[in-house]
């Protein structure tokens, strides 16, 4: 539920009713009602506005994915897709970015005012395997960067994933990491 709700504007709601309702119960002489307001609204307002300032949107897909590609994903994706799948398309509290943690590990974030946004996200079949797709805004870490860290994100966000590195050509700011299911049984990559 809270994937879809920001948890910041459930408290800023319900402490704003509860507020409001300790002062009409103030003005009205009820003081049970003024102390639940003022105990439990006051402070429930105040969380919320601290979250909705902390607040990180969740990121969106770029394109709708097919059916299929969902079966596929049921089927073959491994728990580190799963989870950052999962990750950043929910809201988060207290990060500057999504993914900042792992761009820091991987050196793709020289600082904060330089490291890539992650824009979107799409899922798609490539040559038969599950691919999540993580779209990147990235104009101070030119693809180059990218691609000479390919084994290390390989690595990082192993095992059984193939890393496959691209920028569109119509954006040149933009870097495409596509993260493809390697297929067990060989272990050859798919990309």
């Amino acid at each position: 539920m809270f994937r879809i709700i920001p948890l910041g504007q459930v408290f800023l709601i319900v402490g704003g009713v509860l507020t409001l309702m300790g002062f009409v119960a103030y003005g009205l002489s009820k003081p049970t009602l003024n102390l639940i307001g003022f105990f439990y609204g006051v402070p429930l307002l105040l969380g919320g506005l601290a979250l909705k300032s902390a607040e990180l949107k969740p990121t969106p897909y770029s394109h709708p994915t097919p059916p299929d590609v969902v079966e596929l994903r049921n089927q073959q994706a491994t728990d580190t897709q799963n989870q950052i799948r999962k990750d950043v398309t929910r809201y988060r509290y207290g990060q500057e970015a999504h993914l900042d943690e792992s761009l820091e590990r991987l050196d793709l974030s020289p600082s904060d005012d330089e490291r890539p946004v992650l824009q979107a996200i799409r899922e798609e079949a490539i040559d038969g395997y599950y691919a999540l797709i993580l779209e990147f805004n990235s104009p101070f870490v030119p693809l180059d960067s990218w691609q000479t860290r390919q084994e290390r994100i390989e690595k990082y966000f192993g095992p059984n994933i193939v890393a496959k590195i691209s920028q569109p050509e119509e954006e040149e700011n933009k870097v495409e990491v596509a993260l493809i299911v390697r297929d067990t049984e060989d272990q050859t990559p798919t990309a």
